[in-house]
């Protein structure tokens, strides 16, 4: 498999007696949401630090082709002077985060929407992104929110580093969809309640039609570009419905899945 397809985080009281099914124990849900979608954005990274015992129970609570991405801690990317994220960086990568082994997938940093295109010192920053932790390799997406990031300068300086971008959809942030990376990492994020699968049957299709062109290397045609698409190779796509209506989300990314 080389898309991935799930929400971000697990435990969020809406998904009780709707996604979850009646009665079922917390501490089983993971292993309930893991057989039902195929990737989870683990969000409590973002804001603290995890102990190496969770990372390591949450890979032996899920199937074996089953993939967590990561939010990179806030206390990185939430600075004036990226470059000076060097400490914070390594802290998160020295926390226990291989404990997920092969199911460890790209780690997302995230930026404040405040938050300006800064050439040099967003260079200065993905300079400080490690290749590989304890023999297994770290890949890196960074979702950006300023629309001064909507530029071919910044998609230019991400592929030099093979940083993806995240292509952050249907909200109120830029969308920018150029591939700078050897894998897509997507968040859909327009769900909305009065739909019982979230996004429509037309909006469900049109994202499974999306990861299917990305994954066969090449750029979807209804997302503008803002610089040459990247050239044509197969690639991993991680696709994860999350914000919009938050009860609706694992129903959309089933949706997705089955439409795949």
């Amino acid at each position: 498999m080389s898309i991935y397809v799930g929400v971000g985080g697990w435990v969020f009281d809406e998904w009780r007696d709707n996604f979850y099914p009646k009665g079922l124990s917390q501490k089983r849900e993971l292993e309930y949401a893991s057989r039902r979608l195929t990737a989870i954005e683990i969000n409590g990274t973002y804001y603290g630090s995890q102990k190496p015992e969770s990372f390591a129970r949450w890979h032996d609570e899920t199937p074996e082709d089953f993939v967590f991405t990561l939010k990179g801690p806030r206390f990185a990317t939430n600075r004036r002077v990226l470059a000076e994220a060097g400490e914070s960086i390594a802290r998160f990568v020295e926390s226990g985060i291989t404990r997920l082994k092969d199911k460890l997938g790209p780690v997302n940093w995230q930026f404040m929407a405040t938050k300006k295109f800064d050439a040099a010192d967003f260079e200065a920053f993905l300079a400080l992104l490690p290749k590989s932790a304890d023999k297994i390799a770290l890949r890196h997406a960074v979702e950006v929110r300023h629309e001064s990031f909507a530029c071919e300068a910044f998609v230019t300086l991400c592929r030099k580093h093979g940083v993806a971008i995240v292509a952050g959809c249907d909200s109120a942030f830029p969308c920018i969809a150029d591939v700078s990376a050897d894998f897509v990492y997507v968040r859909a994020m327009g769900t909305v309640e009065k739909e019982k699968t979230g996004y429509s049957k037309a909006a469900i299709a049109r994202w499974a039609k999306r990861a299917k062109t990305w994954e066969a290397g090449g750029a979807p045609d209804d997302l503008a570009l803002l610089a040459k698409a990247a050239p044509k190779k197969k690639r991993d796509v991680f696709l994860f419905v999350i914000s919009g209506a938050k009860a609706r989300n694992p129903a959309a990314a089933e949706a997705i899945i089955a439409a795949l």
